[in-house]
C-alpha cells in the first residue's frame, strides 16, 4: 500500500461521516431511548434549561465528548411519563426552554418531534428550542419530512459535525470551529444560515 493510500486513510478515521440526503432515516435506526434528562442547566444554551440527550448518532466524531451516546441501545426507554416530566419542569418561570441534543436530536424524531410539539402545544413561543445537530442546516433542508417538520420547531440551531483539529475550547455554546450557532426563524424565512445575534467569539 502506498503511503499516500496509508495517510488517506489516517485522515478519514480522523473525520466524522458525511450522509447522503436521506440516506440515515430516523426510522431506521431510533430505538427511542435517551442516554440522560437534566432539568435546569446552565451549559445547554442560553439561560436555565431543561436538556434532553437521546441515544444514537451515526456521525461519529472523533473526539466526540459523548461518545457514549451514540448507541442507539444506551440508556432508557423515553416514556409518556419522562415527558409529562420535562413539560412540568418547562413550566417554572425561571426556566428559559428546552435543549435537544444527545446523540442526534434528527435521528430520534420519534421522541424530540413529539416533545417539541408539546412545547408547543402548551407553552407557544414563551419557551425556546435548542438543538445540537452533526447535521448542517443546509444539509436538513435537502432531509426528509420529520427532520424538516423538527427543524420548523427549533428557535436555535448548533450545527455541523464536531471537528477535533478545529476544537476551541473558548467558543461559546460549540466544540469547534466549524460549527454555527444559528436562528432558525429567521434561516427558514431567508433559506440560508443567518447566524444568533447573541454571538459573542
Amino acid at each position: 500500500m502506498s503511503e499516500e493510500r496509508v495517510n488517506n486513510i489516517k485522515k478519514n478515521r480522523q473525520l466524522p461521516r458525511n450522509p447522503q440526503p436521506k440516506e440515515w432515516l430516523s426510522e431506521n435506526y431510533s430505538r427511542n431511548k435517551i442516554a440522560d434528562y437534566k432539568p435546569y442547566n446552565f451549559v445547554d444554551g442560553e439561560g436555565v434549561r431543561c436538556s434532553l440527550y437521546v441515544s444514537g448518532c451515526l456521525f461519529a466524531c472523533p473526539g466526540c465528548y459523548n461518545k457514549i451516546a451514540q448507541n442507539f441501545n444506551y440508556g432508557m426507554e423515553y416514556t409518556a411519563e419522562l415527558e409529562e416530566k420535562i413539560l412540568n419542569d418547562l413550566s417554572a418561570a425561571y426556566c428559559q426552554g428546552l435543549t435537544l441534543l444527545g446523540g442526534e436530536p434528527f435521528l430520534n424524531t420519534g421522541i424530540t418531534l413529539s416533545l417539541a410539539k408539546k412545547v408547543r402545544e402548551r407553552f407557544g413561543d414563551t419557551k425556546d428550542i435548542w438543538a445540537w445537530s452533526g447535521y448542517t442546516f443546509e444539509e436538513l433542508l435537502l432531509e426528509s419530512t420529520d427532520k424538516l417538520e423538527l427543524l420548523e420547531y427549533i428557535d436555535i440551531l448548533v450545527d455541523g459535525r464536531f471537528i477535533q483539529s478545529k476544537m476551541d475550547l473558548g467558543l461559546q455554546f460549540r466544540g469547534s470551529s466549524n460549527q454555527r450557532i444559528i436562528d432558525v426563524k429567521k434561516s427558514l424565512k431567508l433559506k440560508e444560515a443567518v447566524i444568533w445575534s447573541k454571538l459573542n467569539d
